[in-house]
């Protein structure tokens, strides 16, 4: 078995901004793995906030090559899991799904898994003024958005979600706070959110701090991103949150993915398919968690000026498989 990592970076349409700051580019990592004339492709995009780089993503993944190349595909999927959930493992995971499906005279990861062909995914709103965020909430919604994720940070939350409520009156909405939310009156807040109609919020609070939640009414059901990784962090979730974001880079790939969603339903936790930013290679290996998923947020692609060959397609609020 041979598996090399090479790194990518994309322009994107537009700059994103979220509460940490702003990108003009989605720097990815792609692994191939291949292995009896057949080839499978992985996608992770490294994350600053998780203390990830391109380069450190790289050089794990090298540091693991040795161990990995000398057993079956098989045998290395399950090996992979002993190692650091991130983004590294999630590529090498994701591209050995890839070649153990071609292997076994199959796809993924349909018909490896049955996959809705047409899903409703969110269209993400970036920062900025409240005007700003009305105009590019209409252009969504004026393509057939009927889902919307607006990022926010700790600046006129709610003159933001009122514009971009005024520009969507009829799309669902959820907020995405990114852990920015930790210096304001959350439970004025969510007061003043509630006439909104808001579906959902992101990570009001920076990862670490969510116990103070226990004591905050919310009559919005909050999510925890940064805060759940994998299952190790579900137990301490529990009575703060109603629902968890699953993205592969969090999770280490697919594998982690599939066993945090099932522990997680089990737990009463309800779903939502997150994703960094990507190509549709990483979108295609996350179709699993977001067939079944109650929040879709897979609209990476959208985001970027180029996406990949045979990539997903984007109209009227859904991604298409």
């Amino acid at each position: 078995m041979l598996l090399e990592a090479t790194p990518y970076s994309i322009e994107l349409a537009t700059p994103f901004v979220i509460s940490r700051g702003a990108r003009t580019h989605c720097h990815t990592v792609r692994v191939t793995v291949s292995h009896d004339h057949q080839q499978g492709i992985g996608e992770c995009t490294p994350y600053p906030r998780y203390g990830e780089s391109v380069e450190s993503v790289i050089a794990q993944i090298e540091s693991w090559t040795s161990d990995l190349v000398s057993l079956s595909p098989q045998e290395a999927k399950q090996h992979l899991q002993s190692m650091p959930a991130g983004a590294a493992r999630n590529a090498v995971d994701c591209a050995l799904w890839d070649l153990i499906s071609k292997l076994e005279g199959t796809s993924f990861p349909s018909p490896t898994f049955t996959i809705s062909p047409a899903i409703e995914t969110a269209m993400t709103v970036s920062i900025g003024e409240a005007e700003a965020m009305a105009t590019q909430t209409k252009q969504y919604v004026d393509q057939g958005a009927t889902l919307l994720k607006v990022k926010l940070d700790g600046e006129a939350v709610v003159e933001c979600v009122a514009a971009v409520r005024s520009a969507a009156p009829h799309c669902k909405i959820i907020l995405d706070a990114n852990e920015a939310w930790g210096s304001l009156d959350l439970e004025q807040l969510f007061e003043q959110l509630a006439p909104f109609n808001i579906t959902m919020i992101e990570q009001p609070l920076p990862s670490g701090e969510d116990q103070l939640l226990a004591s905050i009414a919310h009559p919005i059901p909050l999510c925890a991103d940064e805060s759940c990784h994998t299952r190790a962090q579900l137990a301490d979730l529990k009575g703060l949150y109603e629902m968890v974001n699953i993205k592969l880079d969090k999770t280490g790939g697919l594998t982690e993915a599939l066993l945090l969603e099932k522990q997680a339903r089990n737990e009463g936790f309800a779903i939502m398919a997150g994703c960094m930013l990507g190509t549709s290679i990483a979108m295609k290996a996350a179709l699993p968690i977001a067939t079944n998923a109650e929040v879709v947020d897979l609209d990476g692609p959208v985001l970027l000026g180029d996406d990949v060959e045979d990539g997903l397609k984007y109209h009227s609020g859904k991604l298409y498989f």
